[in-house]
C-alpha cells in the first residue's frame, strides 16, 4: 500500500496538470474559487462590522429620544407643582379655608397625575396632604424641600426608603415593593425583594399668611410600576414600523440594577419587573458611570441595547434609563444575505466548469494534433502533416498555417544551406548596427533611471502615507471615545478637542498631497464649478509675504466669466507653483511685475478659459526650455527639486488643458494655463 501512494499522487498530478484541458479549465476555476472567497469573508467581516455600527448609531438616536422623553417628564413635574404653588387657587384657600386644604391637595394631584401633593411649613412640619399618611419623618431633611425651604424651588430624582413613602401617601410602600427574579448573568444578591420606591418630585415655595408663610409644597410622582410612563417612552422610541425585519423595541426603567418598569416580557404577557440587570451593564454603568450602546443579553434574548445613569440630586447613580431592540432579525438577514450570495457563487462555479470543460476540449484537440504531428517530424518521419481540423476558428487556422510552414520550410532547407556563406557580411552589418542602436539604449536606461526614481518616490510616499495614517486613525478613534466617555464635560476642553481633530484633518491632508505629489494624475479631488476670479485673489494672499519681501508689483486683468468644472484646491495649487516659480526667477531685482490674466477662450469646438501668469524675469536659457517640464529638471541649485512644473502639468493635462511657455526676447517668461469649461475627468479618488 505504501509503495503505491507515491505512483498514485504522481498519476494525480499528471492527469490534472499533464494535458493543455486541465490547464485551461483550472485557469477558468482558480480565480473563481480563490478570489470569491476572499471577497465573500471580506464581505462577510466587513458587513459584519458595518452592520454593528449602524446598529450602535442606531440605538445612540433611540436613547437620546428616551432621555429626552424623560427629562420631559421630570420637568413636567417641576412646572406643574411649581405652579399650583404660585397660583391664586392655592392661595386663596390658604387665606380663607385652609381645612379644605387636604381636599384641594387630592384634586389637583388627580388632576396633575402624580402621586402626592404636601404642603410643608417653614419648620418641616406637613401642614396638609393629598393623601393618608404614616408615620413623621423630617421631610425637610429631602434635598428639594430643603432647596424650597431657603427660596429655590427644584426637581430631582430621589429614592426613598419605605418609611419615607409611607409618610407621602401610606400607599406607595406596597405599590413600590417588588420581588426579585432570579436573572441569567446578574450579580449574585442575597436580597429577595426591592423595597424603595424611585420618585420625581418637585417642591417649591408657597407663599401665604400666619402658619402658612415660608412654607413649601412637595409633590412627587413614583416611578416604580409606572407602566404608562415607561410605555409612552416606548411609543415615542419605537413607533409603529419604526424598525424593520420585526425587531421589536423595548424600553426600561431600572432602580439601582433592579427593573421597575418594563415593558420588556418574561413570558407570555408578563412583564420582566424584577428581574435585574447582567453584571458588566451594571459594573459599566451604575460604576463607573458610562453610557452602554453595545449588544446585552436581555432576560432571555440579545438586544441591540443603550444605558445610561439615572442621577439623583447629589449626582450619585442610583438607577438607569434603557432602550433596545431584538438583534436576531439584523443578524438573521445577514446570514440570509451571505447565504445567498454562496449560493450564487456555488452556481457560478457550475456553470462556468460546464463551460470551461466545453471550451478547454475544443481548444485542446487541435494542439493536441498538432503536438503529435511535431513528434512524428523530430521522429524522422518530415512528411508528416496535422491534416484538417473541425471548426473555422483560429485553431483551426492554425494547423492549416502549421501545414503550410513545414512545407515551406521542407523547400527552404536546402536554400538555407547556399545562403550560408553571405551570413558573415550580414553579421558584420548587424553588428555595426547594433553599435549605433547602443546609443538610442543609453538614452532609454536614462528614461528608465527616472521612471524607476518616480516609482521609488511613489512607493515610498504610499507607504509614509500607510504609516501615517495608521495612527492617525487611533487618534481619531480614541478622540472620538474621549468625547464620548467625557460627555457633557467633554465642553470643558472643546476648544482643546477640536485642535486636535483639526490637526488630524492637516495630517491627512498632508498625505493626501503627498501621493498627490507623487502620482497626480491617480488622486484628483472634488470637482465643481469654480470662480477663477476668487482663486486668482486667495492665491495672492498666501504669496503676498513673498511679493514684499522681494518689493514685487501685482497687475491684474481677470476678465474670465466662465467657471471651469475643476477642483479648486488643484487649480489653486497649480496657480501658486507658477506664481512661485515667477516670484524666484524676479529674486535679486531692483524690482519686478508679476502680471495675472483671465479670460474666457475657446480653442476649436471646446470652450473653456485662459489663465496667464507673466514675470519679468531674466526668462528661460532656450537649452532648458524642452526639459522644463520634465520630472527632477530644475535650474535651482539649492531650492528646486524640479517636480513642480511636472506635477502641475500632469494636473492640467488631467483636465484635458493644457500648459504652454512663451518666452520674449526682452526677457521675462509667459505661462498660458488653457482648461475647458467641462473636464474630461469623471471620478473623484480622493
Amino acid at each position: 500500500m505504501t509503495a503505491t501512494l507515491p505512483s498514485v499522487l504522481v498519476w494525480l498530478r499528471q492527469s490534472l496538470w499533464g494535458s493543455l484541458r486541465s490547464k485551461l479549465v483550472a485557469l477558468s476555476l482558480l480565480p473563481l474559487l480563490i478570489a470569491v472567497p476572499l471577497v465573500v469573508l471580506l464581505l462577510a467581516g466587513g458587513g459584519s462590522i458595518y452592520l454593528d455600527r449602524l446598529l450602535v448609531a442606531k440605538i445612540r438616536s433611540d436613547l437620546a429620544v428616551a432621555h429626552s422623553h424623560f427629562e420631559q417628564v421630570r420637568a413636567s413635574v417641576g412646572h406643574q407643582v411649581q405652579a399650583l404653588a404660585a397660583s391664586h387657587r392655592l392661595g386663596s384657600v390658604l387665606r380663607t379655608r385652609p381645612d379644605t386644604l387636604p381636599a384641594l391637595l387630592q384634586q389637583a394631584a388627580a388632576e396633575l397625575k402624580i402621586d402626592y401633593l404636601i404642603l410643608i411649613d417653614a419648620k418641616g412640619q406637613v401642614l396638609a396632604a393629598s393623601a393618608a399618611r404614616q408615620g413623621e419623618p423630617p421631610l425637610n431633611e429631602l434635598l428639594v424641600v430643603r432647596r424650597a425651604l431657603s427660596g429655590v424651588a427644584g426637581t430631582e430624582i430621589d429614592v426613598l426608603d419605605t418609611h419615607v413613602l409611607a409618610a407621602m401617601d401610606a400607599g406607595l410602600p406596597q405599590k413600590a415593593r417588588t420581588t426579585l427574579i432570579a436573572t441569567r448573568n446578574a450579580l449574585p444578591s442575597e436580597r429577595r425583594e426591592e423595597v424603595r420606591g424611585m420618585v420625581v418630585q418637585s417642591a417649591a415655595p408657597v407663599g401665604g399668611v400666619g402658619r402658612f408663610a415660608g412654607g413649601v409644597l412637595l409633590g412627587g410622582l413614583l416611578l416604580n410600576k409606572n407602566l404608562a410612563f415607561v410605555d409612552r417612552i416606548n411609543e415615542t422610541v419605537y413607533p409603529d414600523g419604526a424598525l424593520p425585519l420585526g425587531s421589536v423595541g423595548t424600553a426600561t426603567l431600572f432602580l439601582d440594577d433592579v427593573r421597575i418598569a418594563t415593558n420588556v416580557r418574561l413570558f407570555g404577557d408578563q412583564r420582566a419587573i424584577g428581574t435585574r440587570v447582567s453584571a458588566a451593564v451594571r459594573e459599566a454603568v451604575l460604576e463607573q458611570g458610562r453610557t452602554w450602546l453595545d449588544r446585552a443579553f436581555v432576560v432571555n434574548a440579545w438586544y441591540v441595547s443603550a444605558y445610561e445613569p439615572i442621577h439623583d440630586g447629589n449626582g450619585q447613580s442610583v438607577g438607569m434609563l434603557y432602550v433596545g431592540f431584538l438583534e436576531e432579525p439584523f443578524k438573521q438577514a445577514q446570514r440570509w444575505a451571505m447565504g445567498m450570495v454562496m449560493a450564487l457563487f456555488v452556481l457560478t462555479c457550475a456553470v462556468v466548469a460546464g463551460v470551461s470543460l466545453r471550451l478547454a476540449r475544443h481548444i485542446s484537440a487541435p494542439i493536441e494534433r498538432m503536438h503529435q504531428t511535431m513528434s512524428l517530424i523530430e521522429s524522422g518521419q518530415p512528411a508528416s502533416r496535422v491534416g484538417t481540423v473541425a471548426g473555422d476558428d483560429e485553431m483551426a487556422q492554425l494547423a492549416v498555417h502549421l501545414d503550410r510552414l513545414l512545407d515551406q520550410l521542407a523547400h527552404q532547407t536546402e536554400a538555407l544551406r547556399r545562403w550560408g556563406s553571405s551570413l558573415d557580411c550580414r553579421v558584420a552589418e548587424v553588428t555595426q548596427n547594433l553599435v549605433d542602436a547602443n546609443q538610442s539604449l543609453r538614452s532609454a536606461q536614462q528614461r528608465m533611471v527616472m521612471t524607476e526614481k518616480l516609482a521609488a518616490i511613489g512607493q515610498l510616499a504610499a507607504g509614509v502615507a500607510h504609516e501615517v495614517n495608521n495612527p492617525v486613525a487611533v487618534i481619531q478613534g480614541n478622540l472620538d471615545v474621549l468625547r464620548e466617555t467625557l460627555g457633557d464635560k467633554a465642553n470643558l476642553v472643546l476648544p482643546e478637542i477640536r485642535l486636535i481633530q483639526d490637526q488630524v484633518f492637516r495630517i491627512r491632508l498632508i498625505v493626501t498631497k503627498l501621493l498627490q505629489f507623487t502620482k497626480p494624475s491617480e488622486y484628483a479631488g472634488f470637482v465643481e464649478p469654480v470662480d477663477l476670479t476668487q482663486v486668482v485673489r486667495d492665491s495672492l494672499v498666501l504669496v503676498e509675504h513673498q511679493m514684499k519681501r522681494e518689493q514685487i508689483r501685482v497687475e491684474q486683468d481677470l476678465q474670465a466669466l466662465q467657471r471651469p468644472m475643476i477642483n479648486r484646491g488643484e487649480l489653486q495649487q497649480i496657480l501658486i507653483n507658477l506664481m512661485v516659480n515667477a516670484l524666484q526667477a524676479m529674486q535679486g531685482g531692483t524690482s519686478g511685475l508679476l502680471t495675472l490674466a483671465t479670460r474666457d477662450c475657446t480653442r476649436g469646438n471646446t470652450a473653456g478659459i485662459e489663465l496667464r501668469v507673466t514675470d519679468s524675469g531674466p526668462g528661460i536659457a532656450a537649452a532648458d526650455r524642452s526639459r522644463l517640464f520634465d520630472p527632477f529638471f530644475t535650474t535651482k541649485a539649492a531650492d528646486g527639486n524640479g517636480l513642480g512644473l511636472w506635477v502641475s502639468q500632469s494636473l492640467v493635462e488631467r483636465y484635458g488643458g493644457r500648459i504652454e511657455l512663451n518666452c520674449p526676447d526682452g526677457g521675462g517668461c509667459i505661462f498660458n494655463i488653457w482648461i475647458p469649461l467641462q473636464s474630461k475627468l469623471h471620478r473623484t479618488i480622493i
